[in-house]
């Protein structure tokens, strides 16, 4: 099922989409904080009242004039990087961008036909699941306007599948892991690209370059919809209406299920922990070369999950 959060007027309410229609299923919630978290968490015994509700026709349907807000405030935000040629197209955009005299010679050894070996993940990658803290509250959902950060002149974006657990895990089995998921979301990774290759090469990885502002879509699809799917998903992105890209979620390194496996061992996780699996091939522009500008409408889409449109002033 597709979940979302939305304002209407002073209030905040949960509710279920069902025939293009969204159905309040606050009343089903009377102990919650009012966050589709809170529905993730109950959800075995939530689904089933839902479908009963349905049957009686008691869940009634949202205001038209409803806002989408954000669905929940996560507990934290790690961000993976799974596909290979995200990583080496956008290390070769780096190059192009920031450092055009090397262009020439990367190349010319390319016309190999394999990649320039500096352009490849570092071998750790290919062994474990590789991620970074993001900022956790600096976010946006759907609608929402993003201010450019002042300290940068190159404003990119990244399309991103990511996953929230509803469940407690410590030294998981990849079922335990596969059986906390909640939901899933589509994630946008703002990153303000001049300033990136050099906090990464400080060694502490990324700072300004990624926490002033990611975004979370306002909606979520419960686990069991898009589990059995998630390889074979299609994203798009689109900037003012034309779309740019068109992707899809095939190439990953790691499974889901390793993800959480590695990051459970000896360390525990908790439900509202948001993950996001990395930008998928050519979904951000130092791939695609189409750069935002101020006034741009950003739009990202996953299939069965939803878009998440964002404006930069």
């Amino acid at each position: 099922m597709k979940l979302g959060r939305f304002a209407v007027a002073d209030n905040l309410m949960v509710a279920v989409l069902r025939d293009e229609h969204w159905y309040s299923i606050q009343a089903l919630l009377p102990h919650s904080d009012s966050s589709v978290l809170d529905a993730l968490i109950n959800w075995e015994k939530l689904q089933v009242e839902i479908e009963a509700a349905f049957l009686s026709g008691q869940l009634p349907v949202v205001a038209t004039e409803a806002r989408p807000v954000l669905p929940f405030q996560p507990l934290s935000l790690r961000d993976f990087m799974l596909a290979e040629d995200h990583a080496i197209n956008a290390a070769r955009g780096f190059v192009k961008r920031y450092m055009p005299k090397l262009l020439p010679f990367i190349k010319l050894f390319e016309r190999s036909g394999r990649p320039f070996p500096a352009l490849k993940p570092k071998p750790i990658w290919y062994r474990q699941p590789i991620y970074y803290f993001s900022s956790h509250t600096n976010l946006v959902t759907d609608g929402d306007a993003v201010t450019w950060p002042s300290y940068s002149e190159d404003l990119d974006y990244e399309l991103e599948l990511a996953f929230v657990l509803s469940k407690r895990l410590y030294n998981a089995t990849p079922k335990q892991a596969l059986d906390a998921i909640g939901g899933f979301l589509v994630l946008n990774d703002f990153s303000a690209r001049d300033i990136q290759l050099e906090e990464m090469r400080s060694g502490f990885g990324p700072q300004k370059s990624k926490h002033f502002v990611n975004g979370l879509s306002s909606t979520v699809v419960t686990a069991d919809e898009i589990l059995p799917v998630v390889n074979q998903l299609n994203g798009k992105v689109e900037i003012n209406g034309h779309t740019v890209v068109e992707t899809s979620t095939e190439q990953m390194q790691h499974s889901i299920s390793d993800l959480l496996v590695h990051l459970s061992n000896s360390e525990r996780l908790f439900p509202g922990e948001v993950f996001g699996l990395g930008t998928l091939p050519g979904g951000c522009a130092m791939e695609n070369d189409h750069w935002l500008k101020k006034g741009d409408e950003i739009c990202l889409t996953i299939d069965r999950i939803g878009s998440l449109r964002n404006t930069i002033k």
